[in-house]
């Protein structure tokens, strides 16, 4: 990186590299101009060294086919039972949809809008408002409300706990073991998959190339 106050002397050095954009590093606040990274790059603060961005191979390509991905297993997670269980003889399923239902006929409403906002509706939000985000932008325009959707992204994310679901519902499958035939069904093994493609998304998913494309993108739609 190339501190802001920093001026080389060549002067067509130093018009290329005040034409880059400025960069503030979250841990230090010191401004740094950009600097373009090879593929798999990474750029650091030239004072605390914390990482600023990075140059995420197939980025965007690989965040869109993650994401695409969960949504299907988000359905079928949904929509097909969670376990199959058998206590003497009294078989009975359930799905995730179900078990919140439960939860308020057991006078648990707190308990049962915790479990629909982190298991439900918090990975719908995530996978709907980022496809919506990424697949214009992979087309090459701008959706209506970018940047205010993509900043809500983050904080819906801290919502997402389908990890904790998993947990909970492994643990709760040990303890039923002991007086009941429980048998884990196909909505358990796709939350299982569904974990790992959201937090593979996460991983993929570089901000600063998705604002340097809407950057460029908008630029291109307001020049006449």
């Amino acid at each position: 990186m190339t501190p802001i106050d920093q001026v080389p002397g060549d002067p067509t050095e130093r018009m290329t590299i005040h034409s880059a954009p400025v960069i503030a590093c979250r841990e230090c606040d010191l401004l740094q101009r950009e600097v373009a990274l090879s593929p798999g790059g990474a750029a650091r603060c030239r004072r605390c060294g914390a990482l600023l961005y990075r140059n995420i191979r197939h980025s965007l390509d690989r965040t869109v086919a993650f994401l695409l991905a969960a949504a299907v297993i988000y359905l079928m997670a949904n929509i097909f039972p969670i376990i199959d269980v058998s206590v003497q003889g009294d078989r009975s399923t359930s799905t995730l949809l179900g078990a919140v239902l439960a939860l308020l006929k057991h006078d648990l409403p707190v308990v049962a809008l915790l479990m629909f906002i982190t298991t439900i509706l918090a990975p719908a939000l995530e996978i709907a408002a980022m496809l919506y985000l990424l697949l214009p932008v992979r087309l090459g325009y701008l959706p209506p409300g970018f940047a205010w959707i993509l900043r809500a992204v983050q904080e819906i994310k801290h919502w997402n706990m389908v990890e904790v679901l998993l947990l909970g519902l492994l643990v709760s499958l040990v303890r039923m073991s002991s007086f009941a035939t429980v048998t884990p069904d196909l909505a358990l093994w796709s939350f299982g998959a569904l974990a790992f493609l959201l937090a593979a998304a996460t991983a993929s998913f570089d901000p600063h190339e998705i604002w340097a494309r809407a950057e460029k993108t908008r630029v291109v739609e307001t020049t006449p």
